[in-house]
């Protein structure tokens, strides 16, 4: 599949990621996570203290990985297709990354993890629907 596609599927993936982030992180389930960290302290920043650069950084490689895997290797271009794709990845790298961490830190409580890693899935899905639609865009049926 054409380069310039994946990386502007990657760059649509992007900016789904984070506003989904935005709206489930922040919006709706802030007050969730902030009651459910562990026992670690200052571990939260403040929408103040907030570091934009890896935020923003951590968005992007979240859309290129849907979109470089869906495009390059798996030649996924539907939004069904993507979406079921994107729930299987995200809740398997979330879940990988959430566990390992509360395996070995104070992060977050069990109940912040399963609600993290459900969360992510749900944000997968829908960035690998969209990540997916845009790549099968303009293709014959």
């Amino acid at each position: 599949m054409n380069t310039n596609k994946i990386l502007i599927a990657g760059l649509i993936g992007w900016v789904v990621a984070l506003l989904c982030g935005f709206l489930a992180y922040d919006l709706l389930l802030g007050d969730f996570f902030s009651a459910n960290t562990g026992s670690a302290t200052g571990v939260l920043r403040a929408d103040d203290e907030m570091e934009w650069i890896p935020m923003l950084l951590g968005h992007l490689t979240w859309g290129l990985f849907f979109a470089l895997v869906f495009g390059r290797w798996a030649n996924i271009s539907t939004f069904v297709t993507g979406a079921k794709a994107g729930a299987v990845l995200g809740f398997l790298v979330v879940c990988s990354f959430d566990l390992i961490n509360y395996g070995s830190t104070n992060i977050m409580n069990l109940t912040g993890v399963i609600a993290d890693i459900v969360v992510m899935t749900l944000i997968s899905t829908i960035v690998g629907g969209v990540v997916a639609w845009f790549l099968g865009r303009g293709n014959a049926k």
